[in-house]
């Protein structure tokens, strides 16, 4: 033994270590595979020995070698002994090793489950924390599952140092087995309040890594985050955090209003700038969640753009390029703010660095207006001529031909001046998209018709000067332009002042060094002015000029003849033809000019881009089907067959087989040889792919093929081989992305176009543009599994296995036993309590599940009011059409709605109550099958609620069985007591002046005698704005009594035709006390741009805040809506005028208020305004005639008596308006008192207007 240990040191001594190896390779450079073939061999040695030192020794240096591209997976096994060791710094040599070789499909990988098992539970933190680091690199499905339990028993380990790598490691075990993310996400939202931060980081890590695929999962924990980042003081969580919450308020618009202050705070104290780029993208995608209806934060997009300013001023391109890349997405919503910085982002196109200038151009992209083009697109043309290298006025170029054609021409307003431009591009030398400036002067030649003479004359001088650019006549070079100056002549040839000078300039001789396509594009054309100018010299009576042109024609038409180019030569013959025949017509005295411009006749519209797609397949034709069936598959041996005209060999050998006679076959030995040097090359050679080399056939070993036994089998099913075609058409039309449509024009600018730009496209027969052209792709994105609802409690399958030992007893004595059977013992004891618990939990559920069920059967079996009621607003909630998610559900269990609501709710109501919409509102629209708008059943109960009937109907829909029992008696004597009060209201009662008061307090409806179920007509609170033949627009009034300036109108926009509806702008004349909101740097002639589309027979609802200064008066605006009709024959402007008529009771909220505070409201002298009315109501039913002035007005009903009622509400402003309303033998008195005179005066024409109008 003694000798074995020494032999063992010694060896170890002897043995080439890691620098040696490194050391060797650096002074083998001229034979370096050689020497590592070597070395591999010694390696390989090395891992036969049974020390584990010497394995790990040579797993290192492996380890080396798989770094500089050599392959190692024969090494496997030994790497797995080398990580089984008890010693850590062998251990951790052999997980570094596996976590850069070991891969999904390494075979060894099952051996190391119970392996790494034992080292995550080892006591050891560093066994258990390198376990965890090298696992996080070859972890697989099959490890993911059998692993996810200890990793989540480690996620509660005394020690940071594991919980840390344990919350990371979570990660890419929900991405191998996305079951586990259900069962560990609450021991993973735990994490996030741990107290040591290196773990709070790592699960913010997880978390956001997680929320970045599917962040409507994670936003319940948008509190616990809010809370993170006002607390937290470490700026990479912070970046996280802030990027998680970029992702959550598209979701919850809600929750950007409470980002809205701490992200500002932070943008004003933070010196970091990585923080700072994170918060202002944040405060962007806030912004863009939140509604119309809401004042833009003007203030905070002017600290984001000064704050970017910085940062495009820094001398750090990084930040500089940061900063545009920031202020390119500020510019899509708010163009004003950074087209204040526009001297700054042309400053930019000087940098050094060519993807700063590339980015401030693609900023001047989106900063263009009418009012600016002509001056951005100037400075571009000065800084081409300064610029240096072709790339960049490559780009330059292109930048100017999109800046200025975008959303078809919208921001161009002189397109004489456009024209010039584009015969300026021409003259820059060696660009590479003269094709691109080809097609635009086509495009605008072609589509405004009032330019086509300034056109062609431009175009004209072009083909006259064509020896200039026809010298560059490389591929999609400059020359290109001849290509359209040449069409464009010859289509719009009315248009030109000489036609036989240009006519002459085509038919020069240099034009044949043009590319062929260009050739016979002049070809084509020469015709149509040859047409031309033959016409217009027969209409003058010129002969000289007939013969004249014949002549030039018959003499250089043959240079075109002689074209290498085919299609030159093949209309150079025809043409040339046409004219001899012409001239011997021309011979006769006949007159052909008509003749020949009949073969042109006929206006050119552009093809649609999708016009190819959308023709027709005729019937019959199948595109799949061979044209021509293919040949067989002929063999060697066909081909070595008999000739077809001599059976002998003499033509043979000289004919068919001559270049075989001439090949050399090499001899076997040969063979052999090259054989050998392949295989070395094979194997010294680090970037050759080893594994396949066993797969390969072999060609040359084909001597023993028909040896092989061939099986057959017996198939049941028929084996179906899927066709690939369709799949790669798919994918190729999901590659294909759909062009941004350009942004609109600055709505302040009111400069008039010039010329109207033609947007007819021609489409085959029967076909439509349609924008849902591209087939989504399936798309296996591991994240699509992790799209799990989080929230939803887990079921008993959802559960992770527990590893538990199995106990087998075999027959021995007891003496031997006794331990172990009383260990056993106490653990089914524990098992056996468990069982019991379990059992006893769910006979309590199920009991509380009778209880409920039989509450339930008790309410359906007595229905009361309170129920049917509930019912009838169920059944409205589920047909409101609107834009917005309900935030709870309709008339759910309490319990219920706490589960789904959970904290999110609470937090985001706590400050927005008042801002967001109520989650169930009788007011709304309801729509019907056919799609037109009906109000809901209400009933008298409904409407004339007061606040303690709604407060019982609260506590009624909450039973609670038990406290009923408990607390009969004092309800008993709770309604004793007020009993007593209430007697004591009556005599203390007092009369105010000018208004008689109810000698009884009020009387809850259902205490009365008669009948409450009385059915109230239909009532809805959206009003008819306009309609005609295409659109019915019906509006409603809300307010919020913590704005006293503001009013928000909510529009329904029903389309009723079967045509989509674009492009909706809403505009309104503003008076001196209404005015509409319109967004940060617009004017009052604006109008809001509709943020949707209106698809065939749907609506929507679209909100528009307004501005007031004064209540005291009712308003009535005028407005118009303009809109794009778009339909198979093309799109149509239409415009739809409107009044909207804004009454005095639109400025009242529904308050409640105690008769005792009425009362000393009447008798503290605060309310000095009077004012009475007589009416004869078209409704004499006076539950009716409350509930109407209620439902529409804005009032909350106090106390009735009779046929006299006591109605309250008060203004946003804070105006009281107190009201006693008296039926008497048909006619109603109506008695007020205010503070505001106008206000009230304003209200009783209201009430007049309303209960004498017949519906």
């Amino acid at each position: 033994m003694a000798l074995k240990k020494v032999k063992g040191t010694l060896e170890r001594v002897l043995d080439k270590n890691l620098q040696d190896l490194v050391r060797g390779i650096r002074n083998h450079k001229e034979n370096e595979a050689k020497y590592i073939a070597e070395c591999i061999d010694e390696i390989k040695q090395e891992l036969k020995q049974e020390n584990l030192a010497i394995k790990s020794n040579a797993v290192n240096k492996l380890t080396y070698l798989q770094m500089l591209g050599y392959d190692i997976s024969w090494a496997a096994f030994n790497i797995i002994e080398v990580m089984s060791s008890t010693k850590f710094t062998i251990k951790r040599i052999g997980y570094l090793s596996a976590s850069q070789c070991f891969h999904d499909e390494t075979d060894v990988l099952m051996l190391t489950t119970n392996m790494i098992r034992k080292d995550l539970s080892s006591q050891h933190i560093y066994d258990a924390g390198v376990a965890l680091s090298g696992l996080s690199c070859f972890i697989t499905a099959d490890l993911a599952r059998d692993l996810a339990n200890d990793i989540m028993t480690l996620m509660t380990s005394s020690r940071p140092y594991l919980r840390k790598k344990a919350v990371l490691i979570m990660y890419k075990v929900f991405l191998q087995f996305p079951e586990a993310l259900r069962p560990a996400f609450p021991r993973l939202k735990e994490k996030l309040e741990d107290a040591d931060p290196g773990v709070q980081s790592a699960a913010v890590n997880v978390i956001c890594e997680l929320a970045r695929k599917n962040p409507k999962n994670y936003l319940s924990l948008a509190p616990l985050f809010f809370k993170l980042m006002t607390s937290s003081t470490n700026n990479w969580v912070l970046i996280k955090i802030i990027k998680l919450f970029s992702a959550l308020t598209p979701l919850e618009p809600r929750l950007g209003k409470k980002l809205i202050e701490p992200l500002t705070n932070l943008i004003h104290s933070t010196s970091a700038m990585s923080l700072l780029y994170e918060c202002i993208n944040t405060v962007i995608a806030v912004l863009l969640s939140i509604s119309s209806g809401i004042p833009n934060h003007t203030a905070s997009i002017q600290l984001c753009v000064q704050k970017l300013r910085i940062l495009i001023e820094d001398s750090d391109q990084n930040l500089k390029y940061l900063g545009l890349l920031a202020m390119s997405r500020i510019l899509a919503t708010h163009p004003k703010s950074v087209q204040m910085h526009k001297d700054l982002i042309l400053q930019c196109l000087d940098d050094k660095d060519e993807s700063i200038r590339l980015r401030a151009l693609d900023l001047l992209y989106g900063m263009v207006s009418k009012k600016n083009l002509m001056e951005i697109v100037k400075k571009l043309m000065i800084h081409m001529d300064k610029a240096e290298g072709s790339h960049y006025r490559d780009e330059l170029l292109s930048k100017i031909i999109l800046i200025s054609s975008q959303s078809n021409y919208q921001f161009v307003t002189n397109f004489e001046w456009y024209v010039s431009i584009l015969v300026e591009l021409t003259r820059m030398e060696g660009t590479r998209h003269g094709k691109m400036i080809a097609s635009q002067m086509l495009d605008v030649a072609i589509r405004v018709q009032a330019i086509r003479q300034f056109a062609v004359d431009q175009m004209a001088i072009l083909l006259e000067n064509s020896h200039v650019l026809a010298n560059n006549s490389q591929r999609n070079g400059i020359c290109e332009v001849l290509y359209a100056a040449a069409w464009i002549c010859g289509e719009f040839s009315e248009c030109l002042k000489d036609p036989k000078s240009t006519l002459e300039a085509m038919l020069r001789p240099k034009i044949t060094i043009l590319p062929g396509h260009i050739q016979s594009v002049y070809v084509q054309n020469i015709l149509k002015l040859y047409g031309k100018v033959v016409r217009q010299a027969e209409e003058d009576g010129e002969e000289d000029l007939l013969r004249e042109v014949n002549q030039l024609m018959s003499e250089k038409l043959p240079i075109f003849v002689s074209s290498a180019d085919l299609e030159v030569q093949e209309r150079a013959c025809c043409i040339l033809q046409l004219v001899k025949y012409v001239g011997k017509l021309l011979d006769k005295g006949a007159k052909i000019g008509d003749d020949i411009e009949l073969l042109y006749a006929g206006e050119l519209n552009p093809v649609a881009p999708k016009a190819q797609r959308k023709v027709p397949v005729p019937e019959g034709l199948d595109l799949d089907k061979w044209i021509n069936h293919p040949p067989p598959e002929s063999s060697d041996e066909e081909i070595g067959g008999p000739a077809f005209f001599t059976s002998g060999s003499e033509h043979r050998d000289t004919y068919q087989y001559e270049s075989e006679r001439k090949t050399y076959e090499p001899t076997a030995e040969e063979l052999e040889k090259r054989r050998e040097a392949r295989k070395v090359e094979m194997e010294h050679n680090p970037h050759y792919l080893k594994g396949d080399i066993k797969k390969k056939s072999k060609k040359y070993d084909t001597s023993h093929i028909d040896d092989i036994p061939v099986a057959t089998l017996d198939l049941s099913v028929p084996l179906h081989v899927p066709d690939t075609r369709d799949k790669s058409r798919k994918g190729k039309k999901g590659k294909k992305k759909k062009r941004r449509k350009g942004k609109e024009s600055d709505s302040e600018e009111d400069l008039p176009a010039m010329h109207a730009v033609s947007t007819v496209e021609e489409m085959p027969e029967g076909a439509h543009l349609s924008d849902n052209e591209n087939v989504d792709e399936f798309s296996s994105d591991p994240f699509k599994k992790l799209d799990v609802n989080l929230d939803e409690p887990l079921r008993d399958d959802e559960k992770l296995p527990v590893r538990q030992h199995r106990l087998v007893l075999e027959a021995s004595p007891d003496k031997e036993l006794d331990g172990d059977t009383e260990k056993t013992k106490r653990k089914h004891r524990k098992e056996k309590e468990k069982k019991k618990d379990k059992k006893e939990k769910k006979e309590k559920k199920e009991k509380r599940d009778k209880k409920k069920s039989k509450s339930e059967h008790k309410d359906k079996d007595g229905p009361t009011l309170l129920l049917t009621a509930a019912e009838e607003e169920t059944a409205s909630e589920a047909n409101i059409v609107n834009n917005v998610d309900n935030t709870a559900t309709s008339m759910s269990p309490p319990e219920e709605q706490s589960d789904k609501t959970n904290d999110i709710e609470f937090w985001l109501s706590g400050s927005d109550a008042a801002t967001t919409p109520s989650p169930v509102k009788d007011s709304r629209p309801v729509v019907n099958n056919v799609g037109r708008t009906k109000s809901p059943k209400l009933t008298v109960n409904d409407v004339l609620s007061s606040e303690e009937e709604d407060s019982a109907k609260v506590n009624e829909e909450k039973p609670k069985k038990k406290k009923e029992k408990r607390g009969s008696k004092k309800e008993k004597k709770e309604k004793k007591d007020k009993k007593k009060k209430d007697k004591l209201r009556r005599h203390e009662y007092e009369e105010a002046e000018g208004i008689t008061t109810p000698s009884k307090e009020n009387i809850s409806m259902s205490q009365q005698g008669t009948p409450m179920e009385i059915q109230l007509p239909p009532m809805s609170s959206y009003k008819l704005l306009a309609e005609n033949a295409t659109l019915r627009m019906t509006y409603e009034t809300r307010v919020s009594p913590q704005r006293s300036d503001q009013i928000i109108i909510s529009v329904v926009f029903n389309n009723q035709t079967k045509n989509h509806l674009k492009d909706l702008e809403f505009n309104v004349l503003d008076t001196l006390n209404t005015k509409l909101i319109r967004g940060m740097g617009k004017s009052h002639h604006d109008a809001v741009r509709v943020p949707f589309i209106l698809l065939p027979e749907s609506q929507n609802e679209g909100q528009f805040a307004f501005s007031i200064e004064s209540i005291s008066m009712s308003q009535r605006m005028r407005g118009t809506l303009t809109y794009i009709i778009k339909s198979d024959d093309g799109s149509t402007h239409e415009k739809l005028d409107f009044k909207l008529q804004l009454p005095c009771s639109s400025y009242l909220v529904t308050t409640p208020c105690k008769s005792d505070e009425f009362a000393e409201l009447l008798a503290s002298g605060d309310l000095p305004e009077k004012g009475s009315c007589k009416l004869t109501p078209v409704d004499t039913e006076f539950p009716h005639v409350l509930a109407k002035m209620c439902f529409y007005l804005h009032f909350r009903l106090i106390e009735q008596v009779d046929k006299s009622a006591s109605l309250f509400s008060k203004s946003i402003q804070g105006h009281p308006i107190c009201l006693l309303v008296k039926m008497v033998n048909g006619s109603l008195n109506v008695d007020g008192k205010s503070s505001e005179s106008k206000l009230l005066s304003g209200l009783l024409d209201d009430i007049k207007s309303l209960l004498t109008e017949e519906s």
